[in-house]
């Protein structure tokens, strides 16, 4: 009686028997397999080979991925330190907004930033940055879990940037004080006319960062 034996059967076979190639040696040159590269038929050892080709390019791939996002990384790091840098060079509590408005935009190479307060201390009540804050905008922020990022929506926020009209996409991030998961006082916007430059698919670690940051410097003025 012939047994017929299955790919799974012979698999399992070579799996249990991993000295079999050692044994029989001489079968590494006679076993002829296709090749998806070139479409003729080639020795195992060349098929190996082609495989071993084929995860050395893809992990030559991963690594370049890797360097490249550690050096896009490297260069925001940078960005965000200059950015701080120049937070903490502010004495006055009243230049803070500008000084943090003119620095990220220039730092981040963001075409144009803006930001709205709000209950702030009366010292500051008569500010730019408190001018033209709706009921609904306020309601908005406070309903930001999250930076919104990507299309502009005809957002009452991002009618506050200088010109406005050309704006296609954007960054809005609410501004809570420190362990507030709710209430806010004001809200930070970037726009740009690249409709590309900020989209729904960008993560926003970075942003809730940045967002952090310019609470902490702005809680100054508040009431």
């Amino acid at each position: 009686m012939i047994t017929t034996l299955d790919s799974a059967a012979v698999a399992q076979y070579l799996t249990d028997h991993p000295h079999f190639f050692e044994e029989h040696a001489s079968l590494l040159g006679e076993f002829k397999l296709s090749s998806p590269l070139t479409g003729r038929a080639v020795s195992l050892q060349e098929r190996q080979m082609e495989v071993m080709r084929d995860k050395y390019k893809a992990l030559e791939l991963r690594m370049s991925e890797l360097v490249r996002h550690a050096n896009e990384n490297a260069a925001i790091a940078n960005r965000f330190h200059g950015w701080t840098q120049a937070l903490l060079q502010v004495r006055d509590d009243a230049d803070m907004p500008r000084v943090l408005v003119d620095s990220l935009k220039s730092n981040f190479h963001v075409p144009q930033v803006t930001l709205r307060l709000w209950n702030t201390a009366p010292a500051f009540a008569d500010g730019w940055f408190t001018r033209d804050v709706s009921d609904d905008a306020r309601i908005f922020a406070n309903s930001l879990q999250a930076p919104y990022c990507g299309s502009n929506n005809d957002f009452e926020a991002v009618r506050w940037l200088d010109d406005a009209a050309g704006i296609q996409s954007t960054v809005i991030i609410p501004l809570r004080k420190a362990g507030s998961k709710t209430a806010t006082f004001g809200l930070l916007i970037l726009g740009s006319p690249d409709s590309e430059r900020f989209t729904s698919l960008m993560a926003t670690d970075f942003l809730v960062h940045i967002g952090e940051t310019a609470a902490t410097a702005l809680q100054p003025l508040l009431a």
